[in-house]
């Protein structure tokens, strides 16, 4: 008994996988500049540049919203449809924003995940590994901030209230 109820459990999961399959999409963005990040439903999946090396993420069937981010650019927001079983493709040129003047602060950050998000003041300004090291930093204008750290693959966010004077640097782990 229990070695035919094992065998009809297992038929069942296979009959289920071409069903679960059509249930879902396809994603793929190609995206200029490949900084900005890529959100759908308001999750962060990535730097657009991940997209760009035969990455793509299944998503579920059905209407989305996918918002494109990057502080130096005009932010895109629009609908997408994933159709199941097939691959969208999603290329877009952001427009961007006139250069800011300083003085600057710099801000550094340091995570195990390097594609983690990076928001300041609630709004995403990149991944930790855009401002990682000594030869790279956000520049912001002095001031206080709340940063925060949103690791991509799970993991608790990082939180810290910071103040960024002219030309000093401030590192967030």
């Amino acid at each position: 008994m229990k070695r035919s109820f094992g065998l009809l459990l297992a038929i069942l999961i296979l009959l289920s996988l071409p069903l679960a399959a059509q249930q879902t999409g396809t994603l793929k963005a190609k995206i200029d500049p490949g900084r900005a990040g890529v959100f759908l439903d308001g999750k962060y999946l990535g730097p657009a540049a991940n997209f760009r090396v035969a990455r793509t993420y299944t998503v579920p069937a059905g209407d989305h919203e996918l918002k494109l981010e990057e502080p130096r650019y005009e932010g895109i927001a629009k609908k997408i449809t994933i159709q199941p079983g097939k691959r969208t493709v999603v290329s877009e040129k952001m427009k961007a924003l006139p250069t800011p003047k300083g003085p600057f602060g710099h801000l550094r950050t340091e995570n195990t995940d390097k594609f983690a998000a990076v928001y300041v003041n609630n709004k995403f300004y990149g991944h930790v590994d855009e401002f990682s090291n000594a030869s790279q930093a956000l520049l912001l204008p002095p001031g206080e901030y709340e940063v925060r750290i949103e690791p991509t693959a799970g993991g608790s966010p990082v939180t810290q209230k910071v103040k960024l004077e002219a030309e000093k640097t401030v590192i967030v782990k």
